[in-house]
């Protein structure tokens, strides 16, 4: 699985274990199973063969939001892809992350690791609000 698909995968799973038990996490979509992350390049970033209205749609904030209350750690998941990848459980190497900038297709110099967590940020947000994630716009920009 990519890398971008276990962070979708991390998200919704945590999203569907909290629905029966407290009904707050913004799912308001029929959960579609573990159907697969995007492949980079897919229109809009959905999953092949899935249509707008068949998109499971979670509150990323909220479900991100709540782990990091859970987490002993202070991670800023706001700003920073390595807090992010931290608090979902995932490799947040530079190898990792450099993986993951290739399978979202930056362009930049990923020997600037500043510049290259700035841009996968922004680009993790963008893509997760593609596949359906209730995400802020200023997480977005």
């Amino acid at each position: 699985m990519s890398i971008f698909g276990s962070i979708w995968e991390k998200i919704t799973g945590h999203a569907k274990a909290e629905t029966p038990a407290t009904g707050t996490t913004g799912t308001t979509a029929a959960p579609q199973g573990d159907r697969p992350a995007s492949a980079p390049g897919t229109a809009k970033g959905a999953a092949p063969g899935a249509t707008p209205a068949a998109m499971q749609v979670v509150d990323v904030s909220a479900v991100l939001d709540g782990l990091a209350r859970e987490n002993p750690q202070k991670l800023d998941w706001r700003h920073s892809i390595v807090d992010l990848m931290k608090l979902l459980s995932l490799d947040s190497s530079q190898t990792a992350r450099r993986t993951l900038a290739q399978e979202l297709h930056y362009t930049g110099d990923a020997g600037d690791s500043a510049a290259m967590n700035i841009w996968l940020h922004r680009q993790v947000m963008v893509k997760l609000a593609e596949n359906g994630g209730k995400v802020p716009e200023d997480l977005r920009q």
